[in-house]
């Protein structure tokens, strides 16, 4: 993202910083979703809205990936993932951007990870779209699902819901209570596929 580009912060509310939350997601639900969600070992990994970058070096550790990524629009935050990746000695490109304007190119990613974010945003459909942009076919996005959100956060979340991510060639893939996945439909599995070639 080039510094001329401005990114819109009033739709954007962070979390608090909660270290217990922190700790569960690192040491229990990231290790519980990589084996869950069967994350594949060596590929390219996007998280979005990565925050503080807790998630980074577990799914670093755990998936080995080719590129590892993350994403967040909050520049403070992404200071502060700087500081944890070198704490644990990860390596990862942080950038800094909004979910609904990836500033990747088509299919950059395998792997695309998202702990609650679409639930948090406003016009998360844009983000959802993009998101299938950026995945490559046969890719798997992995999202919280509405289950997870409520028992994370019961105020916050009500209400809130993701868009139909079929109507995104975003297949069901797994689903596991907490976390489900969809797979991104391969050019010769889509309808009329040959048609548009």
């Amino acid at each position: 993202m080039t510094t001329k580009e401005k990114l819109d912060l009033t739709e954007y509310r962070p979390f608090p910083d909660e270290q217990g939350r922190n700790n569960r997601q690192t040491q229990w639900e990231i290790p519980a979703l990589v084996r869950a969600m069967g994350l594949p070992t060596g590929a390219r990994i996007l998280e979005v809205g990565c925050g503080r970058g807790i998630a980074l070096p577990v799914l670093d550790r755990l998936c080995s990936p080719r590129r590892l990524v993350g994403l967040d629009i909050d520049e403070e935050l992404l200071v502060e993932a700087a500081a944890n990746l070198r704490e644990h000695g990860t390596k990862a490109e942080l950038h800094r951007g909004d979910v609904r304007r990836i500033p990747f190119g088509d299919e950059a990613f395998d792997v695309i990870v998202d702990f609650g974010t679409l639930y948090h945003i406003a016009r998360p459909q844009a983000a959802l779209s993009e998101i299938a942009r950026v995945l490559a076919s046969g890719g798997t996005f992995v999202y919280e699902t509405k289950a997870s959100q409520f028992l994370s956060h019961p105020v916050r979340s009500r209400g809130r819901r993701l868009p139909a991510p079929a109507a995104y060639d975003l297949r069901r893939r797994r689903w596991a209570v907490l976390w489900a996945s969809r797979t991104k439909a391969s050019l010769a599995s889509r309808p009329n596929a040959s048609q548009s070639l």
